[in-house]
């Protein structure tokens, strides 16, 4: 089984604003690489909600490289994979619209219209609700929730175990 699991947070309530991700490669069945980063968003602007939700503040990413500086990073993760994340319409959203905003072509990463998406899986299994916390601890996953690299690597192991 070959996938990448990945999850955004967002700096604002703009799809556009990713402010961090988490990237985790799976190769026949296995993790095999690890990646996150904190990521500039446009001007560097927060919504003072989002920062409730992940904790990352302006002063954390004043420095960051931008999306389009780490673009070569991600896509290098990414370009033709099998793509998973928990709720796949927000993270497909993100980097379709955070992409856009620094003109860089979403079709280039060759990937499917629809990731596979976890909540739908675990949604069809039974899960009421199917957040990924809930989905985690009902698993006995670990989880430190709205952090991106943990998220990504819960995501993975609830595809891995679905």
């Amino acid at each position: 089984m070959n996938f990448t699991a990945i999850d955004f947070e967002t700096a604002t309530g703009y799809r556009n604003s990713a402010c961090a991700v988490g990237i985790v490669t799976v190769e026949n069945g296995e993790i095999v690489d690890q990646y996150s980063t904190l990521i500039r968003p446009p001007n560097n602007e927060y919504s003072y909600w989002n920062i409730e939700v992940h904790g990352i503040r302006p002063a954390d990413t004043a420095t960051a490289p931008t999306f389009a500086e780490l673009y070569p990073e991600f896509k290098k993760r990414l370009q033709g994979r099998t793509v998973v994340a928990h709720n796949e319409s927000f993270d497909r959203s993100v980097l379709k619209n955070t992409m856009g905003h620094y003109g860089l072509d979403y079709g280039e990463l060759s990937l499917t219209n629809r990731w596979e998406c976890t909540v739908k899986l675990y949604r069809a299994k039974g899960f009421h609700p199917c957040d990924l916390g809930t989905c985690c601890e009902r698993l006995n996953i670990e989880l430190n929730h709205h952090e991106a690299l943990s998220d990504a690597l819960a995501c993975a192991k609830l595809y891995l175990i679905r």
